[in-house]
């Protein structure tokens, strides 16, 4: 679901284009959040799992705000950061401090919402074609970090709270997920609209592919351990972002496209 077309060169747009390829980086990097996030907490224990998770967190964002435009690299690994700290985070509340998968959920879903109201106030758009200064990046990681939580909140309330376990997850969510590409394509929704909607939804159906890989056939996955998952999609992340440093496939070349 492109929002039309890109932006100028010179405007110095620091997020990508939206392509396939967009779209099957951010299904792999949710994935991979999840994943990794299991992986790191059993291995390291949580504390330790948190706090490395957090730090790395902290450095790739550090990074990609280091940049005055988008560089492939950098962004998809502020990206694949956001998701793992992010499912950390959702996980701290369920699991250490006992809040609800419905509570948290809510909760993430009110944050974010409180996002998109300043983001929109303050900026007049949430187009992703309009991230041109440090303000509208802020405002635009302060939304993938809540869509990260709350999706996170969402498939685990789906699996485990609502009881539909991780494979029916990953059909309940593919098919909400053709809700916005099917308004954008045949109803002529508005394209800033289904590319959030979308971009809610590929977290808790990432999330829910990467747990059914990963988990023990009695918790109701397939049981290839969260250390192989996590390794098979950074392989793929990495060799797509060299695919894409080299193509510049994914470059914003267009006009904007105004909320």
């Amino acid at each position: 679901m492109s929002q039309g077309l890109s932006a100028p060169v010179s405007r110095r747009l620091r997020v990508p284009e939206i392509t396939a390829f967009f779209w099957v980086l951010k299904g792999l990097s949710t994935a991979l959040g999840e994943s990794a996030s299991d992986y790191l907490v059993r291995v390291l224990t949580p504390i330790p799992a948190v706090a490395l998770g957090f730090l790395a967190f902290v450095a790739a964002l550090a990074v990609q705000f280091t940049k005055r435009r988008y560089v492939t690299w950098a962004y998809w690994c502020a990206v694949v950061m956001v998701g793992v700290f992010g499912t950390m985070a959702a996980d701290v509340l369920h699991v250490g401090f006992g809040v609800p998968y419905v509570a948290s959920t809510v909760l993430f879903g009110v944050v974010l919402a409180g996002v998109y109201l300043v983001w929109r106030r303050a900026e007049g758009t949430l187009s992703i074609h309009a991230i041109d200064s440090g303000r509208r990046e802020v405002f635009y990681w302060a939304a993938v970090v809540a869509t990260f939580a709350l999706g996170t909140s969402a498939g685990d309330l789906a699996a485990t709270t609502l009881g539909l376990g991780y494979f029916l997850s990953i059909v309940v969510f593919a098919v909400v997920i053709l809700i916005p590409a099917a308004g954008y394509r045949w109803l002529r929704w508005n394209g800033v609209f289904c590319f959030w909607f979308a971009y809610v939804v590929t977290r808790p159906l990432g999330a829910s592919i990467a747990d059914w890989l990963g988990k023990p056939t009695p918790e109701g996955g397939v049981g290839v351990g969260g250390g192989p998952v996590s390794l098979v999609l950074a392989t793929a992340i990495a060799g797509l972002v060299v695919y894409l440093s080299v193509t510049r496939k994914d470059v914003q070349r267009g006009e904007e496209l105004r909320c």
